[in-house]
């Protein structure tokens, strides 16, 4: 945020208003008032101008906090919440109002300042959405990525040519399946640093023992086994982009040691005597709602909202119906190009139980399925297609009539752990936890029975 700035607090606690004020001052920041309910902010606001208000919660009078956020979006007036209340019905709340920030009390002079520089930066990336488009997904062939013309995608792809060009950080939501590293891909490739590397790290496959190591790297003999120094994760991105998918499977030691990166731009390899400056931009996906995640204590408010920068919702194949069954004729013409046999068309019968399907595994689903369809089939028209729901029943209607071994069942429960996981293998109701065994050992075993994590 523009030092300068007319800064609005809106604090019922002097103390905390005045300290508030003091420190903003002292770093060149204009605060025009301080208000301690709803109705003096509204009075302050109309005869000053504010560029920016400062908003807590819990305020004087009947009204709160989130009453004059709604205001402040009517009057197109950007805010902050300053806040101790982190329970998830407040952050569902807040939300809702779409602030440009939320920090914790209590806080340090640095974090204060660090929000408002990520607030500048929103601001700055939405005022951008009236400015032509540097670069174009069309021009870049992207399409052929991202495959599909409904609205919702439209919608995804439009966001996407927004943000590409500038160095923000984006977080990218959705369910498992639904092509957050292809939108990944298309971030990197429309940026200005398309020519620097892609560093792709799923942070739900690193062992909790081997995290720091992966992300930031070691040096020679800092633990035992360290043979040679080790480049991690963030330095081999240098000049470029790296892809944290799976976010919100970090530990919180590794999300306070990324939230120090992130905000110094430097990472101290394990067994390092100096830091080393690094120029990454970050994306950053995940499956899981994270205003829950921080409300549960299991994911950093201040990392949330550093990530949060420029969100991007993928829709679920489900509110895409429109994008179904061009999805599934490319699958069918790659497949039968891979597997060279002569498959050519669905017939009408299995394009509409595509359609009615719902597809809870989303575009991976598609693939994987349409993937073994074409591997089975004897015709050139696919008249048949088995859905997961079917294949499901087929295989406990077999297993009632044949006794399963004791690998097959092991197996089979593996695998039913991690779907209900969603593919989380460590941490709170991660596989590891359910099955009781350690990390290492479950990756053996999944290993052993050919049980692929990206499967998930």
């Amino acid at each position: 945020m523009q030092k300068g700035n007319k800064i609005l607090i809106v604090e019922d606690e002097f103390i905390v208003a005045n300290d508030l004020r003091m420190i903003l001052k002292k770093n060149g920041y204009e605060v025009v008032g301080i208000a301690s309910s709803v109705s003096q902010a509204k009075t302050i606001i109309a005869t000053t101008k504010p560029n920016w208000v400062l908003l807590d919660i819990l305020l004087k009078g009947s009204e709160t906090g989130i009453d004059l956020a709604i205001e402040l979006n009517k009057l197109e007036l950007p805010f902050l919440f300053i806040s101790a209340n982190t329970n998830q019905g407040i952050l569902e709340a807040v939300k809702e109002t779409r602030p440009y920030g939320f920090l914790t009390k209590p806080f340090r002079e640095k974090d204060l300042f660090i929000m408002l520089d990520i607030a500048n930066e929103r601001l700055n990336s939405e005022n951008k959405a009236e400015e032509p488009k540097i670069k174009s997904i069309e021009n870049r062939s992207l399409k052929n990525q991202l495959i599909g013309t409904s609205p919702a995608l439209n919608e995804v792809l439009s966001q996407v040519e927004l943000v590409a060009p500038t160095d923000t950080s984006v977080l990218l939501l959705g369910e498992s399946g639904t092509g957050k590293e292809k939108i990944a891909q298309a971030l990197h490739q429309l940026s200005l640093r398309n020519q620097q590397p892609l560093v792709v790290v799923n942070c739900a496959a690193i062992p909790l023992s081997l995290m720091e190591s992966e992300l930031f790297g070691h040096e020679k003999g800092a633990f035992t086994g360290a043979q040679n120094r080790r480049i991690g994760k963030f330095e081999l991105a240098d000049g470029g982009t790296i892809f944290l998918d799976e976010i919100g499977e970090l530990p919180l030691e590794a999300q306070t040691k990324l939230l120090r990166v992130l905000q110094e731009q430097e990472i101290d390899r394990v067994g390092g005597e100096l830091p080393v400056k690094i120029n990454v931009r970050i994306i950053a996906a995940t499956n899981r709602n994270l205003e829950q995640e921080v409300a549960l204590g299991n994911f950093r408010l201040d990392l949330y909202y550093r990530l949060n920068i420029f969100p991007i919702a993928i829709p679920p194949l489900r509110e895409r119906t429109g994008d179904i069954e061009v999805l599934a004729n490319y699958f069918l013409a790659f497949y039968a190009t891979k597997l060279k046999k002569n498959v050519t068309a669905f017939s009408a019968h299995v394009l509409a139980n595509m359609q009615a399907y719902p597809w809870p595994g989303n575009i991976r689903e598609m693939q994987h399925l349409i993937e073994r369809t074409v591997l089975l089939a004897k015709d050139p028209i696919i008249n048949d297609m088995v859905f997961i729901e079917h294949l499901e029943s087929k295989i406990s209607d077999f297993s009632s009539q044949k006794l399963a071994s004791l690998e097959e069942i092991e197996r089979e429960h593996i695998l039913r752990v991690l779907e209900s996981c969603k593919g989380k293998i460590s941490g709170p109701g991660g596989a590891t936890e359910i099955l009781q065994i350690s990390s290492s050992s479950l990756y053996s075993k999944m290993k052993k029975f050919g049980i692929k994590s990206d499967f998930y």
